[in-house]
């Protein structure tokens, strides 16, 4: 049977307390294949829209965003390391007191590294080096980075706010699931609709926006200031209308009942 969303709460705190506390061997080899695995996602969401006729208007994003949500199925079955997920489950257990900010800090900062390093890779390798994001693919490649990179600060901030609220709740939805297909649907839905919106995220943008760079266009300028500004919102979406406001839900009042009898 799968779980309530207060028994999920306890288990993101479980999950955050483990993430804390990884080696940093783990952090360094599910940190690369999650940024990897984001990246292949998004690359199958460029092979699959690249090329489709304008005259099919949405249909286009609707199978891509159809196809995008593989990258976070192979990190949350498979095995891998995403910040944006760990936004949510990791300010679970500081918001809980098993972990302190410094460790939270540690753990977003070395996945972000090598979320980055697996991202780049992919859209080195794969989108540059055999062509995947190029050729006749580089029109969409391009503008979709450009349509990334021209969001003005707030604009990026608020739209990844956007995103990883989405995120936090596939990886809440499956964390709540005990069978394989239940933990899949319960990411596919919510990643599919982010795309669906066109919500910014930061592991998304370390490939669309390196791909077109690698291609000749825009600048790493550019992808510092709009990956700032993702990142700060993404954090945002996750710890405050996910950790804190179900911290708030299932634990605060748990901690206060106990107050009370002691």
């Amino acid at each position: 049977m799968d779980l309530s969303p207060k028994e999920i709460a306890d288990v993101a705190i479980e999950k955050g307390i483990a993430k804390a506390n990884s080696s940093f061997l783990s952090m360094v080899v599910l940190g690369f294949l999650g940024g990897a695995f984001i990246a292949i996602g998004y690359l199958a969401y460029i092979r699959i829209t690249g090329t489709m006729p304008a005259s099919w208007g949405s249909f286009d994003t609707f199978m891509g965003a159809a196809v995008f949500p593989t990258g976070l199925i192979l990190i949350l079955v498979g095995g891998g390391e995403l910040v944006t997920g760990n936004m949510m489950a990791v300010s679970m257990a500081c918001f809980d007191k098993k972990i302190n900010i410094l460790q939270l800090v540690w753990n977003w900062l070395w996945i972000t590294i090598f979320n980055l390093i697996g991202a780049l890779f992919v859209a080195y390798f794969f989108g540059h080096f055999i062509g995947l994001t190029e050729g006749d693919f580089l029109a969409k490649t391009v503008h979709t980075a450009e349509m990334k990179t021209s969001a003005p600060f707030w604009q990026a901030f608020v739209s990844g706010i956007g995103c990883n609220w989405l995120v936090s709740m596939a990886v809440w939805l499956c964390y709540g699931a005990k069978t394989f297909a239940g933990k899949i649907l319960g990411i596919w839905f919510p990643i599919m609709a982010f795309v669906l919106i066109g919500f910014q995220h930061v592991v998304a943008n370390m490939f669309i926006i390196p791909a077109a760079i690698f291609a000749g266009h825009l600048s790493w300028m550019l992808f510092l200031k709009n990956i700032i500004a993702v990142f700060l919102g993404n954090a945002a979406g996750a710890v405050v209308f996910v950790s804190m406001l179900y911290f708030i839900a299932y634990k605060k009042e748990g901690v206060q009942k106990t107050d009370t009898a002691l």
